[in-house]
């Protein structure tokens, strides 16, 4: 089940980040995912398959430098155009449910204070019909929700790995108040960023920031 906003007043992201959109210019959606079929250990197999399926979608229109951020952004170069946010139900040791909440910017031209941000419309100078749009995600989200319901974790990790931000580049990360340099490397099967720095260095998520300049 899939629920589709022109506009929302209250809208998150990671790590309690506000994420704000223009009224009727953006795709907000929330898919309620059954996951009971999955094992807790495929978690972030369904991340990366979400992952996928957005950045699909706009690297469709946007036609080039298109990239998944670890965990899971959607970015265009270094600018910021789409962020997912799952939320799981999870009792004993059943996966209920997953909220996947998903928000790329797709006509809005104006970010205020958000720099970084980035729209299908300011790529490419088209105006696009966010319904069509909204639809055409759902399509692409049940084809790799299929892949991870068939098993084909590895395959989409692989994907996933493929369109790797800055994979192989040199980046910063902030670990608490320390700065440091390192080389992306991949994105293990347990969602775990891989660097080297100056050996294999592993994070979890929200162990580490991105230092974008």
């Amino acid at each position: 089940m899939v629920y589709f906003a022109h506009h929302q007043t209250q809208g998150k992201g990671q790590r309690g980040k506000q994420w704000h959109s223009e009224p009727g210019s953006n795709l907000i959606l929330s898919a309620v995912v059954d996951t009971k079929p999955l094992q807790l250990i495929d978690n972030f197999a369904l991340s990366a398959a979400v992952a996928l399926a957005c950045h699909e979608l706009f690297n469709k229109y946007a036609r080039h430098d298109t990239f998944i951020k670890w965990p899971n952004d959607i970015y265009w170069n270094d600018r910021k155009a789409g962020g997912i946010l799952i939320e799981n139900l999870v009792r004993g040791n059943k996966w209920q449910w997953a909220i996947i909440g998903i928000g790329i910017n797709i006509n809005q031209t104006q970010f205020d204070a958000l720099q970084k941000a980035v729209s299908l419309k300011q790529i490419t100078g088209t105006t696009f019909s966010v319904i069509d749009l909204a639809k055409e995600l759902c399509s692409i989200l049940n084809t790799y929700y299929q892949l991870l319901l068939s098993g084909h974790t590895d395959a989409l990790l692989t994907a996933y790995n493929t369109v790797l931000y800055k994979q192989n580049q040199l980046v910063k990360l902030k670990k608490q108040a320390t700065i440091f340099e390192c080389r992306v490397l991949q994105v293990t099967k347990h969602g775990r960023l891989q660097v080297a720095h100056p050996v294999h260095d592993l994070f979890d998520f929200g162990e580490v920031e991105w230092i974008i300049g």
